[in-house]
């Protein structure tokens, strides 16, 4: 069974820009609940109560009791709009859910094990193609997370979709292809020796340069002077 939170929240009788605005002028978040064949509900809520589950990992996995006036309305959060300065909740959606329904959600990856990984104790770091997957199945089933054990791992492995064992009756979104989930690369920063190293190679070639060079002006030089001195002239001979 899923994590179930319980919240408090009020109804709110108008729709729009402007009643959305009049509400957070209030002091209050506006929101809305829509599905399972209903109409959708005008909420408010206190940021108090609503921010501090924003603000924990895994909130679009977690159902949620709203109370509103005293009947409870179970619900998946779908969507928070946050203000572009401040970063606060502004508007937040939830979706009506039963143990019937089911829905698509994003489920966060977890790696276990990093210091049972081969891989990694040789300098390997794990690249993360996708941080959360999608998955199918019914609201109270939804997964806290996928949880991938590195016990083993070498540089170069993948971790597919295929080597996840999820729960009976939850199903990956994509079906069509075993997609990768990570990798384990190898090391991209050199270690410190091969720079000392290369540079210790390279002053040996640097001095020779710099002897050519200087040998080569010198020799110049003599040429210079055998263009610059004056012809030699020929006594003039005596007039008769």
């Amino acid at each position: 069974m899923a994590d179930v939170s319980s919240l408090p929240a009020r109804a709110r009788d108008r729709a729009g820009k402007g009643a959305a605005r009049s509400t957070r002028r209030a002091g209050l978040i506006p929101g809305v609940i829509y599905g399972n064949k209903e109409d959708a509900l005008l909420i408010a809520m206190e940021p108090r109560h609503l921010e501090p589950q924003v603000n924990k990992d895994g909130f679009f996995t977690r159902m949620v009791d709203l109370d509103i006036d005293g009947k409870k309305h179970r619900v998946l959060p779908r969507d928070v709009q946050f203000h572009p300065v401040t970063d606060r909740p502004e508007h937040v959606d939830f979706l009506r859910v039963s143990p019937t329904t089911r829905v698509t959600v994003g489920v966060p990856v977890r790696f276990i094990n990093e210091s049972a990984a081969p891989g990694i104790k040789k300098g390997g770091v794990i690249n993360i193609v996708r941080h959360t997957v999608d998955l199918v199945c019914q609201a109270d089933k939804i997964p806290t997370s996928i949880t991938i054990d590195l016990t083993g791992r070498e540089i170069g492995d993948s971790i597919h979709i295929s080597h996840v064992t999820l729960p009976d009756g939850v199903k990956p979104q994509i079906r069509d292809r075993d997609f990768t989930i990570a990798t384990l690369a190898a090391p991209t920063v050199q270690s410190e020796e091969a720079p000392v190293a290369a540079a210790a190679a390279a002053a040996p070639a640097e001095g020779a340069a710099a002897a050519a060079g200087a040998a080569a002006p010198a020799a110049g030089a003599k040429g210079d002077a055998k263009a610059a001195a004056p012809a030699a002239k020929k006594p003039e001979g005596k007039k008769g």
